[in-house]
């Protein structure tokens, strides 16, 4: 079911509670289906995923490329199957003990799953969430952000067209207040939120009253470690990938490039110039690589950075100003020119705090024991990338950083078969993988006495 688009009114209480008692009905069927039988309706939604529509209705809700926009619909699919073939995996274990006595453990389904998610990644985001708690046997009610309020009801659609019992998969409209409405619900068994950390703080806070568990996805200052030994074309193409990702406007990013200094005039150079040539332009274009940021304050923002980081001596190498497109029909549009930043030191505004828009920060670094200390001298522990030749000094480095999700000579790479997920401020739990199963359901233990009762009574 979809209720109510934002613009018009938000769903209230009234409307959440339909949608929960939709979702509590459809929990009753889906959990007492086989494994098999849920994969079955899963696959068939994946099959269903037009992928040019959808990529088109991503770029109109949310502004990146359509080249992009398609590897969201991919992504989204592949997590669909990748689920379903989980979904007859789910076992719990057979344990002997004394006198023919044993224990087992089931693997249960939780309930009613509260899936919100961002703006950044609206399609791919829902699939994420829904996918492994459909496999486990759960429902779930999605709210979109209000902002990119349309591709999440299409994947409804989708599932409701691949047979799933209606109210498997629903999609509410609204913003903090619907959100809250979800985290308060006593009939919601848990709560995954992708977004930004202090809502992150303000969801876990509301589903502790009802001591429901939580996975969130939230904020990223990751570093980006690139020694002189490094292939230097791959080492720059990391760093493009790394921050200029739909608009910048990605979590994992890797927006404080460390580059050892012997290689630093030559990264810079590269990766200057390259940045100068990313085509910026109507999303809907083959050719156009960055599309507009999601919205006019957004766009106001991340401009306010660059701002504030030449106020505190960081040189602006490229970009950081709005962009008026020439074709006539974007000339309003929140387009900016992604902007890298040169002589950064640690302290300053744009190397502290996420921007989440497309500026790179630059810093220099001399040795590996100095680049890892400030790596990790941050709260936030989504991400971190290195690029080296040398194969030791990747592990060694990789074990010392504190972040949840790392690349070694590649960056912001998520296959669905590898979980995701950060240390620290950046979250709990973690979504893909195999052990996201382990926080789409819950453990029940089973003592079976075979002899008689040992009483101290």
């Amino acid at each position: 079911i979809t209720l109510k688009l934002h613009d018009e009114n938000p769903c209230g209480a009234a409307e959440i509670d339909e949608a929960v008692k939709h979702a509590k009905s459809a929990f009753g069927h889906w959990s007492k289906l086989s494994g098999m039988d849920r994969a079955r309706i899963m696959i068939e939604a994946a099959h269903i995923i037009e992928r040019e529509e959808i990529a088109e209705m991503e770029v109109v809700n949310n502004g990146k490329s359509i080249t992009e926009a398609r590897l969201d619909v991919d992504s989204a699919r592949l997590c669909i199957e990748y689920y379903a073939g989980l979904a007859s995996t789910l076992a719990g274990q057979h344990v002997q003990l004394a006198g023919g006595s044993f224990a087992y453990t089931r693997r249960e389904p939780l309930g009613v799953c509260v899936g919100i998610g961002a703006w950044n990644y609206p399609f791919q985001i829902a699939a994420w969430k829904s996918a492994p708690a459909l496999a486990c046997g759960n429902s779930m009610v999605f709210k979109p952000s209000p902002v990119t309020p349309v591709t999440a009801v299409l994947l409804g659609e989708i599932f409701a067209q691949a047979g799933a019992p209606e109210g498997l998969f629903n999609v509410v409209q609204g913003g903090q207040e619907t959100g809250s409405l979800l985290c308060h619900h006593p009939d919601v068994a848990k709560v995954s939120f992708t977004g930004s950390v202090p809502t992150g703080k303000k969801i876990m806070e509301m589903a502790s009253h009802g001591v429901k568990p939580v996975t969130l996805e939230l904020g990223g200052k990751s570093p980006l470690l690139i020694f002189k030994d490094s292939d230097l074309e791959n080492a720059v193409r990391g760093a493009l990938m790394a921050n200029f990702l739909s608009q910048g406007q990605v979590c994992s990013n890797g927006t404080r490039v460390f580059v050892q200094k012997d290689v630093l005039p030559e990264f810079v150079e590269e990766v200057v110039e390259r940045t100068q040539a990313i085509e910026i332009g109507d999303p809907l274009l083959e050719t156009t690589r960055m599309g507009a940021l999601v919205s006019r304050p957004h766009l106001d923002k991340v401009l306010s950075y660059v701002d504030q980081a030449k106020k505190e001596g960081a040189t602006v190498l490229c970009g950081g100003e709005a962009f008026v497109p020439s074709d006539p029909k974007l000339r309003g549009g929140y387009y900016m020119t992604p902007c890298v930043l040169g002589n950064c030191t640690d302290e300053m505004t744009c190397v502290k705090e996420e921007i989440f828009g497309p500026v790179m920060s630059v810093l220099s670094f001399e040795t590996e024991e100095e680049v890892l200390h400030r790596a990790n001298d941050t709260s936030l522990g989504l991400a971190a990338g290195v690029f080296t030749r040398d194969v030791r000094r990747a592990h060694r480095v990789v074990e010392q950083l504190k972040a949840g999700s790392c690349f070694i000579n590649n960056y912001n790479i998520t296959p669905v078969e590898v979980p995701f997920g950060g240390f620290k401020m950046s979250g709990i739990g973690r979504e893909n993988g195999q052990v996201t199963i382990e926080y789409y359901s819950q453990l029940k233990t089973v003592f079976v006495e075979m002899g008689d009762v040992d009483s101290l009574f």
